[in-house]
């Protein structure tokens, strides 16, 4: 229910910038998305864990300990749940809109004739291109996007100090939409194809920080505070290489989208561009486990396999501790990031004449 409605709304919101925005403006649409997802993750993740973390609000925030940080999720939750309410109920009684489109066949599109309509949008000869080019742009980046972070908290790095990470580059993720902008605007996508190379090459540098990272920690279970420096700049470099290609498919996706068809046809593009980024984040996710090699130690079970969760209940009846000796993270992000390399070889002439087709081609005649 909850994703229904937040979808509805999201089809609202983009046809609303749609025809709100002129045709040469309408790129802002794709940098104001993206400062407001980056509010939004800042208020929901970063501020949540840091005031809903004991020791972090023991230690900077409070004069005598407590077992319990300053808000829960239940309080939080409640808290922004009035927020949305009484700012989209403020919308919908001091917002008037005036019907934009002269056409009358699509100012009356009721529901399934709009869908009849995104059915012939899909047999669109370039917007087919554009379905196969957004749904497997980022395998390349699919292991460092999804494990990497759960890596670094299985080495011990506490999650409240990685979220806490974020809060320096919220400056940085706030100006990046508004500086690619103005780059974008005209040929968004070869600031994608331009960005996509050193964004690959991350992947690589966060495996070397997760494989270094046992070597940073102290006794007492700490990290130094130029380990953190080194994450920072890590961050802020992927994150300038992410938000450019971002932006850049954003504000396309902008470009070519159906004003007619108010935010329909614009969130089919979104959808399919998430969808390109979430698929291959589960599978990634869902394969590290079974790519690791791991032997138990110790006890009676010494030697056996432990790449199973049926082998590890056996290594752990008879005494032993599993032991990875191979993670399956590292050869994900080796594996990931060739066929990202032979991706950005084998499409970019068909972004690049996807980009420069014709208005009337991504239109239903």
């Amino acid at each position: 229910m909850l994703n229904f409605l937040a979808a509805t709304q999201d089809i609202a919101v983009d046809g609303w910038a749609l025809t709100m925005l002129s045709q040469k403006n309408v790129g802002y649409a794709s940098t104001c998305n993206s400062v407001g997802q980056t509010a939004g993750y800042f208020l929901g993740n970063v501020l949540f864990l840091a005031l809903e973390s004991a020791p972090f609000c023991n230690k900077y925030l409070r004069w005598e300990p407590q077992p319990t940080g300053l808000v829960t999720l239940e309080d939080f939750l409640y808290f922004w749940g009035c927020v949305f309410f009484v700012t989209t109920t403020l919308v919908a009684v001091f917002k008037k809109e005036a019907r934009t489109s002269t056409d009358p066949h699509f100012d009356n599109l009721g529901i399934f004739s709009a869908y009849r309509q995104l059915l012939k949008v899909l047999k669109l000869k370039y917007l087919q291109i554009f379905i196969v080019i957004a749904m497997t742009a980022k395998i390349g980046f699919a292991a460092t996007d999804s494990v990497t972070g759960l890596k670094l908290i299985e080495a011990g790095v506490p999650k409240e100090q990685l979220a806490l990470l974020a809060v320096p580059l919220v400056p940085l993720q706030i100006l990046l939409p508004w500086l690619f902008q103005s780059t974008s605007r005209t040929t968004p996508l070869n600031v994608f194809l331009k960005a996509m190379p050193f964004r690959l090459l991350m992947g690589l540098a966060f495996a070397s920080i997760v494989w270094i990272t046992p070597m940073f920690q102290t006794e007492a279970g700490t990290y130094p505070y130029y380990y953190y420096i080194i994450l920072i700049v890590n961050y802020a470099i992927h994150q300038i290489t992410l938000y450019s290609m971002y932006v850049a498919i954003m504000a396309f996706n902008a470009k070519i989208s159906d004003p007619k068809m108010g935010g329909t046809y614009m969130t089919l593009l979104n959808t399919v561009t998430n969808l390109g980024g979430n698929w291959p984040s589960t599978v990634a996710l869902w394969f590290v486990d079974g790519l690791s090699w791991k032997s138990c130690q110790g006890g009676e079970g010494e030697g056996l396999d432990c790449d199973w969760k049926e082998d590890a209940e056996v290594c752990a009846e008879k005494g032993g501790v599993c032991h990875t000796d191979i993670d399956g993270y590292y050869i994900e992000v080796v594996f990931c990031t060739i066929i990202g390399f032979l991706w950005l070889r084998w499409k970019r002439n068909s972004v690049k004449d996807m980009q420069m087709a014709d208005k009337s081609e991504w239109k239903c005649q």
